[in-house]
Formats: structure tokens, C-alpha cells, sequence
């Protein structure tokens, strides 16, 4: 007898398979294989001492701070661990049961059927103004054509367009020189017809800078204010287009000067139920969520977000993560713009790994390469 520790990111499922379990088996086999770790705040703790004696029950556990046995304090923070099979019993037991763990019932049955995106696409970045914080993603007019047939060469599915810089302390642009600097590029590509090779996304806030992207053939609203202008709703859609709506604490003027919150993972996810909302209002219906890395957070805010992206497929919609070549990357090792392909790739392979079905980046062929290679090992 031979014994062999595997990797947590095993392919579960394909291993059952490969082991002749039976097909009726594998499902529920799978639902005890994955564990689950959930915080739960601001819990009451009558709810508390409920749930931990019914998950200790069914062979979870929920960890409680010293004192809640004997109600030392009202509200406590308590964490969750459990099998998707326990979960799911979890869920059932719960719905019986008072001080709000009937809503909590809930949530712990959506979180136990949350899936993971089976594929990832990659958005190009290019940029049509002078200042943007990476040169190498500046390019105009004929050479911007030819930049996007490159990308779509080395395997992009998505190409982002921008004339607006939106780094750190960037100077204010008006709408009018915005859509100067952009309109030979669109124009370009509407003449060579590119939008039939490749879905193009026009990454602003202005709305006659988006509509004449819709006129040029875009297909995608990537709005860094979240839908904050509510003329840019009606134009996406009208358009029926696709929105990806980030987040972003203040203004590119003064995001990085002290970004607060008061818990960022509860913060974020309150600031996009409220954008779905709105958006979902103007008949908006293909949503795309973007923490927005470096947008008004500091490095332990990135890492958390990043760590923890799982959390926000509870809102069911795909997950932009856009990090590459970022300020993040020389705060954890120090290094210019140019030398941050590496910290890049890293940060968005663990995006994947947590639920990311978007990566928006400069390097195209590097990160095809990157997430083919991840892809093979976990399905090795």
C-alpha cells in the first residue's frame, strides 16, 4: 500500500472519474471533498451558539470568540467551516431556526452552489492619450490598428480603448479633448470593419465619447465611475451593451491620498448591489463587476480584494480584475513599470484562480501562455 498527499486544486471530479467511481457517487463524493471558510459578522449571538452546536452536529464547526457560550457580548464575528454537503444540510436546518438565521440559511445554500468560470477571456489594453502610466500601451491611429491586430495575433478576446488617463493624480480631461484624441481610432476601426474580429470596449465615463464608440462598433461599457452618470446608462442600453462597473473610492485626482473603509470586502459588495440595481433599472442586463485594483486602496486592500474575490461570485455576475504593470507590484517588490510583467502575471493567475473570468492587461501573449499553463495543471 503506497499513500499520496494531493493538492487541494485537484480536479475533484476528474479523479473520481478517473478512479471508476460511480456516476451517482461523484457528485455527492465532490460536495464533501471541497471546504468551505465563511465569516459571519455582526451575528447575534443567541444565533451563534445555534449554529455552532448544529454544525458540530453534521461534523462542521464554527469558531466562536472566547465568552459566547455565555453571552458575554451581544454581536459577535464567528467563522464557518464546512463541506458543501454540510453546508447544504446546514442550510435546511437553519430555515427553522430564530435571530436571523432563517436569511443566513440562505445565503450559506447560495454559497454552497457557487461556481467557479470554467474559462477566462483576456481584455488588451490601449490607450490614445500621452499620459498614460505605461508606455507601452500608448498608440495612435494607424498604429493603434495595428496594435489591436497584434493582440487579437497573440490571443486577446476583448481590446479596451481609453484617451483618458485614469492613473494617481491625473489631470482632469474634458469630454471634448477625449473624444478628439479617440475619434481617428474609432473611425479606423469602424472602416476596417475590426469589430468583426474582435469585441472592442470602450473604457470611459463621457457619454458622447461612449456613443460614438457604440456608432464605431463596441460592444462593451467600461465605466471606472460605475455608472455614476445615469446618461451613460441609457446610452449601454439602448446599445444593449455589455457594462463593467468598478469600483473606486473618490477620484483619479485623490483616490491614493488615504483610502479608508470600514471593512472593504462588505463595503465593496454594498457599493455593487446598488450599482446592479441601478444598472438593471435602465434595462441593463449583461453586468461585469471590477473590484478595481489600486482605484482608492492601498496594497493591503489590493491583496485582500484579490485574496478574497470568490466572495463577490455571490452577486452572480463575471469578475473583471485589471492589475497588470500596477504601483502594487513595486510596493511588494520595488521595480519600474517596464519590470513588472512577473509581479503581474502573478497577481492575475491567483484573480483566476478566485473567481476572475476577465483579465484586463498590456501583455497579451505572456498572459495566454500563463492562464494555458495554469489551465494544464489543474486539470492535470
Amino acid at each position: 500500500m503506497k499513500v499520496e498527499k494531493l493538492s487541494y486544486d485537484t480536479d475533484i471530479k476528474a479523479y473520481f472519474e478517473y478512479l471508476g467511481v460511480d456516476s451517482g457517487g461523484i457528485s455527492i463524493l465532490a460536495s464533501k471533498a471541497k471546504v468551505h471558510l465563511i465569516a459571519i459578522k455582526d451575528m447575534h449571538v443567541g444565533a451563534a451558539n445555534i449554529l455552532k452546536q448544529d454544525a458540530l452536529s453534521i461534523g462542521a464547526d464554527l469558531a466562536v470568540p472566547r465568552g459566547t457560550v455565555i453571552a458575554k457580548e451581544p454581536r459577535v464575528e464567528c467563522l464557518l467551516i464546512a463541506s458543501t454537503k454540510e453546508l447544504e444540510v446546514l442550510a435546511r436546518k437553519e430555515l427553522a431556526q430564530p435571530f436571523g438565521l432563517k436569511e443566513l440559511a440562505k445565503e450559506l445554500k447560495d454559497i454552497a452552489h457557487l461556481k467557479k468560470p470554467l474559462k477566462t477571456e483576456i481584455m488588451g489594453v490601449i490607450n490614445a492619450n500621452d499620459d498614460s502610466f505605461f508606455s507601452g500601451s500608448r498608440f495612435k491611429n494607424s498604429d493603434a490598428v495595428k496594435r489591436v491586430e497584434k493582440m487579437i495575433e497573440e490571443g486577446a478576446h476583448i481590446i479596451d480603448i481609453g484617451a483618458v488617463s485614469s492613473r494617481p493624480n491625473a489631470p482632469v480631461v474634458s469630454a471634448s479633448e477625449e473624444l478628439e484624441r479617440i475619434t481617428p481610432i474609432l473611425d479606423l476601426i469602424q472602416k476596417e470593419k475590426l469589430f468583426e474580429k474582435i469585441t472592442f470596449s470602450i473604457d470611459s465615463y463621457e457619454p458622447k465619447v461612449i456613443a460614438k464608440a457604440m456608432d464605431a462598433g463596441f460592444r462593451i461599457v467600461n465605466d471606472i465611475t460605475g455608472l455614476s452618470n445615469d446618461e451613460v446608462c441609457r446610452i449601454a442600453a439602448q446599445n444593449s451593451a455589455k457594462v463593467v462597473i468598478m469600483h473606486m473610492q473618490g477620484s483619479p485626482q485623490d483616490m491614493q491620498k488615504n483610502p479608508i473603509y470600514d471593512d472593504i470586502a462588505d463595503d465593496l459588495y454594498t457599493f455593487f448591489e446598488e450599482r446592479i440595481s441601478k444598472a438593471e433599472g435602465f434595462g441593463i442586463k449583461d453586468i461585469v463587476l471590477d473590484v478595481g485594483i489600486g482605484f482608492g486602496k492601498t496594497l493591503e486592500h489590493n491583496l485582500l480584494l484579490l485574496k478574497n474575490l470568490e466572495n463577490f461570485l455571490r452577486l452572480k455576475r463575471e469578475l473583471l480584475v485589471g492589475a497588470s504593470r500596477k504601483s502594487m507590484i513595486d510596493k511588494i517588490f520595488p521595480s519600474r513599470t517596464e519590470d513588472r510583467l512577473a509581479g503581474t502575471l502573478a497577481l492575475h493567475l491567483e484573480a483566476v484562480k478566485n473567481g476572475a473570468s476577465i483579465i484586463r492587461a498590456h501583455d497579451i501573449y505572456e498572459h495566454a501562455q500563463a492562464l494555458k499553463v495554469q489551465e494544464a495543471l489543474l486539470k492535470a
